[in-house]
């Protein structure tokens, strides 16, 4: 069995959890069983990750065009995010993790943005891994805030043009946090579903067939040697990068 090299270890890994509602309906369950089965893999998924010395994970829990589902579903996934965050505080304590989120957390309710803020200053001194959340997230609406943003702030005089692209990634969700080395999504499919656009420019891809539920260590182990096997260019000519 091919072992994982512990000096090429992606520093930031982005899952896409795709699957849940196909597994559960292959499974002759409910849909909400699937999201429930996917904690499951989430725990693995982070575990593993700390284990191996991954420096930040990020997971595309929920998007902005997820709150167009059924609301019973909607309402299902908030409460499993309360209840995750309640019960995983010990064990993000216990493995020095951090816990951050991005997206617009405004339009969690009441009481998961409350937690989530919780549970966020909790973590906030653990230095081991950092774990994001990406929640009511989407890609375009973050670099279209930071736009609106930074035209306002060009008008007040806080930054001046041309604005640099340090200046343009301080306003985005992801300021101070590396670029995705690793980007991951399970079921099957092949798209990008407006996750990081921006911060994805040079990720390596790896797309697996399993449902999220699916998902465990052996699987996130496959996808990280598949990226050690890999040449990372930028740009740039094998002879360039081997110099």
């Amino acid at each position: 069995m091919s072992l994982i090299n512990k000096n090429n270890i992606p520093r930031h890994v982005a899952i896409i959890m795709d699957g849940n509602g196909r597994w559960a309906k292959a499974n002759k369950l409910l849909r909400v069983n699937g999201h429930k089965n996917g904690i499951n893999a989430v725990k693995e998924s982070v575990e593993f990750s700390a284990e191996i010395g991954v420096k930040f994970l990020t997971l595309f829990a929920f998007s902005s065009e997820n709150w167009n589902r059924p609301s019973i579903e909607v309402n299902a996934l908030m409460n499993l995010l309360l209840t995750s965050l309640k019960k995983e505080l010990p064990t993000l304590q216990k493995n020095n993790i951090k816990l951050n989120a991005i997206g617009n957390i405004k339009d969690l309710n009441t009481e998961c943005n409350a937690k989530l803020l919780e549970v966020i200053e909790a973590t906030k001194k653990n230095s081991h891994m950092t774990l994001n959340l990406a929640l009511s997230y989407s890609s375009r609406a973050e670099i279209l805030n930071a736009i609106n943003a930074i035209v306002s702030d060009v008008e007040k005089g806080i930054i001046k043009k041309p604005v640099s692209k340090k200046d343009f990634e301080s306003y985005l969700y992801t300021e101070n946090i590396p670029y995705p080395d690793l980007l991951i999504r399970t079921s099957g499919e092949y798209r990008i579903s407006n996750f990081l656009l921006w911060q994805i420019a040079y990720s390596e891809l790896y797309f697996c067939k399993k449902f999220w539920p699916d998902f465990g260590r052996e699987d996130l182990k496959e996808a990280i040697i598949n990226y050690q096997k890999r040449e990372r260019r930028y740009g740039q000519t094998s002879e360039q990068i081997q110099k």
